[in-house]
């Protein structure tokens, strides 16, 4: 509900469990690249939303620190989903899997990203300070 730029790129929540998260995104014209596909970037997008998610799901606050995401297909309309889910859960990072989904199920892209543990108390101040 804060993440405006989520809201922005039309992606909603499915569903979250514990180490768990379920994303989709219903392709629109503005979700598209110049030759009518999804953009990798939305695509990017719906997986990092997702990953953060299943990472977030232990109740931590949690910043992205890598990730890897490969591309493999894609599509032009309908809906894509973001399945993702925790891998390893350490003190300071989490390893989060994610598949994205199309038509028929057929992925689309596959990665990993990790994530870092942080202070919501000095994360705050900081976005004060900016």
């Amino acid at each position: 509900r804060k993440n405006a730029f989520m809201l922005h790129n039309y992606i909603e929540l499915e569903r979250v469990e514990k180490d768990r998260a379920v994303f989709k995104l219903d392709i629109r014209p503005e979700s598209c690249n110049p030759y009518g596909l999804i953009h990798g970037g939305a695509i990017y997008t719906l997986a990092d939303n997702a990953t953060g998610a299943a990472a977030h799901s232990d109740g931590r606050y949690y910043v992205t620190q890598t990730s890897a995401l490969h591309f493999l297909r894609n599509q032009s309309e309908g809906e894509i989903q973001a399945d993702a889910r925790v891998r390893h859960r350490g003190h300071s990072t989490c390893l989060v899997a994610v598949d994205i989904l199309g038509e028929d199920e057929k992925l689309l892209a596959t990665g990993e990203f990790t994530f870092f543990c942080v202070d919501p108390e000095i994360m705050a101040r900081k976005v004060k300070k900016a």
